[in-house]
């Protein structure tokens, strides 16, 4: 039954999947974890040899359940507000214990983001395939002033679309950021799938 989630989750298409993960909730953690979800503890990990105070704010954009800010808290990152369009996902997200405010929104209306609100902003496990779509990424990238971090990742679902990788290239080619770092790794070993985690600076 949990297998068949994670099936379902990427066969979804990038469209609006909030139904999905309406009927997931419940199992959701469960499933990952038994997949071996490794990508938020790499993001999280990653993003910290680039921030030298771990006390400034952090938007988890897409928190889901909460998994990527536990990682980003176990990783010493303290202020952490999450957001996302599920509220059932968000429910879980609360018994957690991990974020200063969360927020749940429309996908088809504009998140509740000041621009330059958050210096960092996560989306981890979030943009891809039966996930948000690729447009959600100029939205975070627009959210973030000069010099603002960006923390995500493309698993191997999203790296075989070229539209994915290539939206990362557009914004470094074009001088729009800087790419501070890209690695390849874990992220569903019971899936056998992997993921590459990247930190981009807004220039």
């Amino acid at each position: 039954m949990a297998k068949t989630y994670l099936d379902k989750a990427y066969d979804g298409g990038t469209g609006d999947s909030r139904a999905l993960y309406a009927q997931w909730s419940d199992t959701y953690d469960q499933e990952v974890s038994q997949n071996g979800y490794a990508t938020p503890g790499r993001a999280a990990k990653t993003l910290a040899q680039y921030v030298t105070d771990l006390n400034q704010p952090i938007l988890d954009y897409g928190c889901g359940t909460g998994l990527s800010g536990l990682a980003l808290k176990l990783e010493g990152f303290s202020h952490i507000d999450g957001l996302d369009v599920s509220s059932e996902m968000l429910e879980f997200a609360k018994k957690k214990n991990i974020y200063r405010d969360l927020l749940i929104f429309n996908p088809d209306h504009a998140p509740p983001v000041i621009k330059g609100q958050y210096h960092i902003i996560a989306a981890i496990g979030v943009i891809g395939v039966g996930a948000a779509p690729l447009p959600v990424f100029d939205t975070v990238m627009n959210l973030l002033e000069t010099g603002g971090l960006f923390v995500f990742s493309f698993n191997d679902h999203a790296l075989a679309d070229p539209s994915f990788p290539a939206k990362v290239d557009h914004y470094t080619a074009n001088g729009l950021a800087r790419l501070l770092a890209c690695n390849y790794g874990d992220h569903l070993p019971g899936a056998n799938l992997k993921s590459n985690v990247y930190v981009l600076e807004k220039l």
